[in-house]
């Protein structure tokens, strides 16, 4: 890889260290400047080629400017197609609309309207969380440890990182917090603990409005939540007139191989929230689906100035029918996730397991080392290495892949051998203890 003095790299970087804001994260981790993107690939302004498994966090499932979500786009825009348009009704969000509905909603029965809120994750979540206490009355959210939904300050309630809560600088109230599935271990059933905790008049919890609920945890270290889990937690919050709102804006769009990563526990939530991939390209857009039952919204009483993102209408609707219309892409994702699993498994056999294992579901697995210093020493040796990767976790001990869906196999072993390359040269290649 391309070596570059320190002075270099001060003088590349001097405009983002002076105007930039120190929020800033994932270029302390990948610092070098990008200029062209395609594929799985990222291109630094020197050439260099990365093999790209950050994906956006996941806000591009179908890499990077694929080329007929980019004809749409392109076509759009040089027939002056309306950019922006508030909640106008315009062609873009029609030919949307009346994709996803014939595409993804009427094949899996789903009987929703579509909300667009702000375009981010965010605000798709706050949006659902001001709907169920509006729908509901009651002002409480059951959410689950490791939970990552934002952190703006509605979702950042539910959102369990201490790190990102602090940051509020304020008492983050209206949730209560309970054990995600295997928090307590795999002899608790942590749905029963819910359960009881509801249906005791004397245990504290105030009747929810709703439960909000990853079915695998991005963020929180690719903990997933198992089926029949899922199904019991959907069931006590029915019995407990709560709505079930899945946040889908990681693990949706195909990241676990359906569509929506709820398909195969069977759930069919009241409110579903998307972003990332949802554009198809990585421009903003977000959606807030609502079993129409429940879509009770006055006019404008939840709004947005960009609510209304008709290049990201258009992309969306190109990828829904250029890879959803057939199940040809989840059926590519279920093969090249199950060889994404038996690859990390056998990297992970080589350590002890007490120091290594495998975590994650579909094309959103990764390696849980245990350790943060351990786990950034890796993606900082795999970056050199020519790989682009993060970290998951409540301590950032999770090396998380999320390579592109369709990204070749060629290209999948690639990235991971450059992975195993990278834990060995910090673990070492100490032999299974167990072995």
């Amino acid at each position: 890889m391309t070596d570059q003095s320190a002075p270099d790299r001060e003088e590349e970087f001097a405009i983002f260290n002076h105007l930039e804001s120190e929020v800033r994260s994932y270029a302390r981790s990948f610092p070098v400047v990008f200029a062209r993107a395609r594929g799985a690939q990222l291109f630094a302004r020197d050439g260099t080629a990365y093999l790209d498994f950050l994906m956006g966090c996941s806000s591009l499932n179908y890499g990077h400017n694929p080329p007929e979500l980019k004809a749409a786009l392109a076509d759009y825009i040089a027939g002056d197609g309306i950019t922006h348009g508030l909640d106008l009704y315009n062609e873009a969000k029609e030919s949307f609309l009346r994709e996803f509905h014939e595409t993804i909603l009427r094949p899996r029965q789903l009987d929703y309207v579509v909300q667009f809120p702000g375009p981010t994750g965010a605000n798709a979540v706050e949006a659902a969380l001001k709907l169920a206490r509006k729908i509901t009355g009651r002002p409480n959210i059951i959410a689950f440890t490791n939970g990552f939904h934002g952190v703006s300050l509605g979702a950042l309630s539910c959102t369990g990182n201490r790190y990102h809560r602090a940051a509020a600088g304020q008492l983050l109230g209206g949730v209560t917090r309970l054990p995600y599935d295997g928090y307590l271990g795999s002899s608790v059933d942590t749905a029963d603990y819910l359960d009881r905790l509801l249906s005791d008049p004397s245990s504290g919890v105030d009747a929810p409005a709703a439960v909000i609920v990853e079915t695998v945890q991005g963020e929180g270290g690719l903990n997933v939540g198992g089926t029949e889990w899922l199904r019991k937690v959907a069931a006590i919050a029915r019995k407990h007139g709560a709505l079930l709102i899945v946040d889908d804006i990681q693990a949706g769009v195909g990241r676990t191989d359906a569509f929506f990563s709820f398909e195969a526990a069977g759930l069919r939530p009241d409110i579903v929230t998307m972003a990332k991939s949802i554009s198809g390209y990585g421009l903003p857009m977000a959606l807030v689906l609502i079993d129409r039952q429940l879509d009770k919204w006055e006019p404008g009483e939840h709004n947005g100035t960009f609510r209304g993102n008709c290049h990201a209408f258009v992309t969306a609707r190109a990828a829904v029918e250029h890879f959803w219309r057939t199940d040809s892409l989840a059926a590519s994702v279920r093969g090249k996730g199950n060889l994404l699993k038996s690859r990390l498994e056998q990297i992970a056999q080589k350590y002890d397991p007490e120091r290594v294992s495998v975590k994650g579901r579909g094309m959103m697995r990764g390696i849980d080392l245990k350790s943060g210093e351990v786990a950034g020493q890796v993606i900082s040796n795999a970056f050199q290495m020519g790989l682009i990767v993060e970290t998951a976790g409540p301590k950032d001990e999770v090396v998380k892949c999320l390579p592109p869906l369709v990204i070749g196999e060629a290209q999948l072993s690639r990235g991971l051998d450059i992975l195993e390359d990278a834990i060995d040269s910090v673990m070492g290649s100490a032999v299974n203890t167990a072995a």
